[in-house]
């Protein structure tokens, strides 16, 4: 927060620059300037919405929390942050939607009516090599999660092998991480590069990435059995790394986790760099439970990608819009996979994306390969 004098100074000097046209810093109405900007200081810059938070209360809502009208017709929201109503005790929901989800259940409707019986995402097999191997060379468009740039830069580098390679794919491509410098440590740790070093007393929260802290839960855990923390001191820490947006939040605990990181028998050098990368989380790391279930809708993505093209590319268009990539290019990297797309037919073309046996189009009637029909004109 600004001084009164900081605050006059700089209006003084913004005032100056706008010319005598303008009203002269010597006035009343700058004394009255200065008085209300120091009262709004720290006040909200605007008023947002989120879209997909719900209050849940035992009683009248109106009688517990301020609740006002909103910008869009019929609809409400509650004057509190949920700073707010954390600190009242009161219950928020996030109901959130992922459209990979839709996609995914169009596309196991579509393969459960090509093979005549309900398939389920339960039934994808787990640990494919042919999937993984799919992934080793970032052949991920249109996938899930893996399918930006700077993930498929890095799955030819981690080479994920099983599910839990790829929990840490899902989230060592983060601010946090990358800002806490954990990145190319771990992959030179996991190519054998550079040996894996870390305390013993810390093996339970580092063996899973060799020595390296990728997720919130592993901070914890460091903070509880390396810095004496609490469960509730962790929990704070927690929740200051999870206000990303406020930066600074984290290094409150400096003090803390450093001061008794050395009163228990580490270096100051290893505390200093153990507290580098958690604030590095201050730039927004990933929870390792929000990682896996990422993870396996990415798993699950390329299975579908990798055995049934056809049907997920269907799904993926029907699915929009959604997604890193424009339909069109979907499309391209399915051609790519010897899927056939066809333009609208006014004569046999649905509302949606179909599937057709090739032999119903004139062609090998012996080899059985399916296509995606688009209704979309010029796909």
């Amino acid at each position: 927060m600004y001084s009164r004098e900081v605050l006059a100074e700089r209006l003084q000097s913004a005032l100056a620059r706008l010319g005598p046209v303008y009203v002269s810093p010597q006035t009343e109405l700058l004394d009255l300037w200065l008085h209300l900007s120091s009262q709004i200081q720290r006040f909200p810059r605007h008023l947002s919405q989120h879209v997909g938070g719900f209050v849940l209360t035992q009683s009248k809502l109106t009688r517990v929390v301020p609740v006002e009208n909103a910008a869009m017709p019929d609809r409400s929201i509650i004057q509190w942050d949920k700073d707010d109503l954390d600190a009242m005790g009161l219950l928020k929901v996030d109901v959130l939607a992922l459209g990979m989800l839709s996609a995914i259940r169009r596309c196991l409707d579509l393969i459960s009516t090509q093979r005549g019986y309900t398939f389920l995402m339960q039934d994808i097999p787990a640990e494919d090599p042919a999937t993984y191997e799919m992934i080793c060379r970032a052949d991920t468009v249109g996938t899930f999660q893996i399918e930006s740039r700077a993930q498929m830069s890095m799955l030819p580098r981690l080479q994920p092998r099983c599910f839990y390679d790829l929990v840490i794919e899902v989230a060592i491509v983060r601010p946090g991480p990358i800002q806490g410098g954990m990145v190319h440590p771990y992959l030179r740790r996991r190519q054998g590069l550079e040996p894996v070093d870390y305390p013993g007393g810390l093996r339970a929260a580092l063996e899973r990435t060799l020595g390296v802290p990728i997720f919130q839960e592993q901070v914890m855990q460091i903070a509880m059995l390396a810095a004496g923390f609490s469960a509730g001191e962790s929990d704070s820490l927690r929740r200051s790394m999870a206000a990303w947006k406020r930066k600074g939040g984290v290094h409150k605990f400096y003090d803390r986790m450093v001061g008794g990181m050395v009163e228990r028998g580490y270096t100051q050098e290893f505390a200093q760099a153990i507290f580098k990368q958690i604030e590095g989380f201050g730039e927004y790391g990933f929870p390792e439970s929000h990682a896996a279930s990422f993870a396996l809708l990415a798993y699950v993505s390329c299975w579908l990608k990798h055995h049934e093209p056809a049907c997920y590319l269907a799904a993926m268009l029907n699915s929009q819009p959604m997604g890193f990539y424009a339909p069109a290019q979907l499309v391209q990297d399915a051609q790519r996979h010897d899927v056939q797309v066809h333009p609208v037919d006014v004569m046999h073309s649905d509302w949606d994306c179909t599937l057709e046996q090739m032999e119903q189009m004139g062609s090998d009637p012996d080899s059985g390969q399916q296509r995606a029909s688009s209704n979309e004109i010029g796909l």
